[in-house]
């Protein structure tokens, strides 16, 4: 996944009606918009002259853009990709204003516009304060027996949006037969962003704890705890939760799909957790018979039968009321949501200001009910000859992908075949779905806004779980399509591009081919090298875990890798963290792939014709600038540390810095010279 996405080639017709003319807005500006603003793929404007490209391209492509946008003050970062998730937030919430109650509308804009408009009812929802958990912590209050918590795990399963208290249950392709559904059962029940928030012994890691230990304090307070009984329980749930990271996998550990592929019969499951109920738990959220799961971390649920086993009943129940207003406070009253705000976002991220109820509110609308509010976003920015472009610059990257394998002299011509027969089975899916989600089910009101809340998140509960022991769905979608984002899933073996991330300036018909192969056509060929990077590569055409490799050949691969390894570990993120290049690998290696792809399949769009200057850069200046800046961006240091934990993402300055100098095509097009910056001796290549 690319994270901030798409754009096309001029030679590529396409229609943007739903665009006007560029944008004098301040960054995140707080009003609606009707129309999208037009801002273009190549902004000379964006570049700093100043800059030598041979020595910081990073700053050369994007330093006018870095000091004319700062971050605004709900956010912890800015970026390309983020203005234009927040133009288009700004489009959605035009939509939903002109969907709200009293308006003539279809049984999905009814849904749309009233969550919306319950959502926006700031008073009424403060007015009922935390009352609509209360079924829920009554139930948890009520547990008389370590048998109970099953049926109350399940209920805030339910009931309560992005509750993983303890582990995640759901739905997922079976890692060894793709086609078929089987349940997935997940490590979950932190409350810090990772397990080395736990187990770090650094001196911000232990001011961190510190800060979460009085701010579940706080929560349980103001959900009705005695001050001094919040004060013990916080205590108790952050020693439960360093016992749950501790028998947790890594960030790097997780990347390796045989790390996560542990098939057990129900007799193991059952085995293996002997102090859970599942009866219970599949009963209350009415689980299909199923006889087979994929346990991801059988060494975490070990530890979690402990933990159950062995922890206090009142701790128990203390930590899963704690889970369940943390999960639940984004729809509660302004004391709750500030108390969040204040750490999650303030204290973890180094965001100043909550982000307005608009924002928050479009934001549900989209996850709940994505399919109805992407159907309304489509139909206004999107059309089928965009649809038509995309998938032809799509398949143009793909055969250039197939030369490459085929000129590869690392790689045995057995492993050749295996490597173009996935190749032809990729599925470029572009836009939106082909069907949309029928929410008819769902009762949507405009006065009950977290009854909306946990009525649509039931039916999705449920949705998810239905599947289990079905046939998989490869027409189904991961993200919604007002989504400014791209990628690849290796099980279902396809390339998602939504609606949203096609757009100016990732997208831009007014603009010349060279920025948008470099920009556009970077995205596609790092989704489509996903597919053979160092996780992808190990799933097979049909996306089962299957080695299909030559041992020979995933050695030189392995060598190919470790060179990005090693490159990338040389970055300093913040501070003295340096890049964790095991976590980020994946996405390097798409990175570089996307570029080498898409300079080619941009030279074989030209033929024998030299390539247009402008603006003072050469068409190969263009190229590389073009793809530049989409990763324009500016952080604040505390997400940084975040990412470095976190995110298999790197910066963007090394996202951008970290490429070229691995293209002798760069240096050639900016006449720099060995021994400068963005010159290797040792350059990278791997596809």
């Amino acid at each position: 996944m690319k994270a901030i996405t798409l754009s096309l080639c001029l030679s590529l017709a396409v229609m943007v009606s739903a665009h006007g003319e560029a944008s004098d807005q301040q960054p995140d500006a707080q009003t609606p918009l009707t129309a999208l603003p037009y801002l273009p793929s190549l902004d000379v404007q964006s570049m700093d002259p100043t800059a030598d490209a041979c020595v910081d391209f990073y700053q050369y492509a994007c330093g006018g853009w870095m000091a004319r946008n700062p971050i605004p003050a709900d956010r912890a970062s800015w970026s390309v990709y983020e203005k234009l998730t927040a133009d288009n937030e700004r489009f959605l919430w035009g939509i939903l204003l002109s969907l709200s109650p009293g308006t003539p509308r279809s049984a999905p804009q009814q849904k749309i516009g009233d969550h919306f408009a319950a959502c926006m009812d700031e008073s009424a929802v403060d007015a009922r304060g935390a009352k609509p958990l209360q079924p829920v912590l009554t139930a948890i209050d009520g547990i008389k027996r370590r048998g109970e918590v099953a049926a109350v795990l399940a209920t805030m399963q339910l009931d309560i949006p992005n509750q993983y208290a303890f582990f995640g249950f759901g739905a997922d392709q079976d890692l060894s037969d793709s086609a078929q559904q089987i349940a997935f059962v997940g490590a979950g029940g932190l409350g810090l962003p990772d397990r080395d928030y736990y187990t770090d012994a650094d001196a911000k890691m232990q001011k961190l704890r510190a800060s979460y230990i009085k701010h579940v304090t706080t929560v349980l307070e103001l959900s009705g705890t005695q001050p001094a009984q919040a004060a013990r329980d916080a205590a108790s749930i952050m020693k439960l939760e360093t016992e749950l990271a501790k028998a947790s996998l890594t960030r790097v550990e997780r990347r390796d799909p045989y790390q996560l592929f542990h098939k057990l019969s129900d007799k193991q499951l059952r085995e293996l957790t002997p102090s859970f109920d599942w009866d219970a738990y599949f009963a209350l959220l009415q689980v299909p018979d199923t006889k087979t799961f994929n346990v991801t971390e059988p060494k975490f649920m070990k530890a979690f039968d402990q933990a159950l086993r062995n922890t206090p009943l009142p701790v128990l129940k203390a930590y899963l009321r704690w889970h369940a207003i943390r999960a639940a406070s984004p729809y509660l009253n302004s004391a709750l949501v500030n108390a969040r705000f204040d750490f999650y976002s303030k204290e973890l991220r180094g965001v100043p200001t909550l982000a307005p109820r608009w924002k928050r509110c479009v934001n549900l609308v989209d996850e709940q009910l994505g399919d109805a509010l992407g159907a309304e976003f489509v139909a206004r920015a999107f059309s089928a000859e965009l649809k038509a472009s995309t998938l032809t610059l799509a398949r143009q990257i793909e055969s250039e992908m197939h030369d490459t394998i085929e000129s590869l002299d690392w790689m045995s011509k057995p492993t050749k075949v295996k490597a173009q027969e996935k190749l032809a089975e990729i599925v470029n899916k572009i836009g939106y779905p082909d069907h949309w989600r029928d929410y008819s089910s769902i009762d949507i009101k405009a006065d009950d806004f977290f009854a909306n809340v946990v009525g649509a998140n039931r039916f999705e509960v449920r949705r998810n779980l239905n599947k289990i022991g079905h046939p998989v769905d490869r027409t189904e979608w991961g993200m919604t399509p007002p989504t400014v984002n791209a990628y690849y899933s290796p099980q279902m073996n396809d390339i998602n591009f939504p609606a949203g991330v096609l757009q100016p300036p990732l997208f831009d018909p007014k603009m010349d081919a060279a920025p948008n192969y470099g920009n556009t056509g970077g995205t596609v060929g790092h989704e489509l090298t996903h597919g053979f990077d160092d996780e992808g590569r190990q799933f097979d055409a049909k996306g089962n875990l299957h080695d299909w490799w030559a041992e020979s050949d995933a050695k030189e691969f392995a060598d190919r890798a470790q060179c990005v390894v090693d490159q990338y570990a040389e970055y300093v993120v913040v501070d003295d963290i340096h890049i964790n290049s095991r976590l980020t690998l994946g996405e390097d290696i798409a990175d570089l792939g996307g570029l080498v792809l898409s300079y080619a399949a941009w030279r074989h769009s030209l033929g024998d014709l030299t390539p247009p200057a402008a603006d003072g850069l050469t068409g190969e200046q263009r190229f590389f600038v073009g793809n530049a800046q989409w990763a324009c961006e500016n952080n604040r240091p505390e997400i940084l540390r975040l990412h470095a934990k976190t995110d298999p993402h790197s910066p963007g300055r090394y996202r951008v810095n970290g490429l070229v100098p691995n293209m002798p095509e760069f240096a050639a097009a900016f006449g720099c010279k060995s021994g400068q910056p963005m010159v290797r001796d040792k350059r990278c290549r791997v596809w």
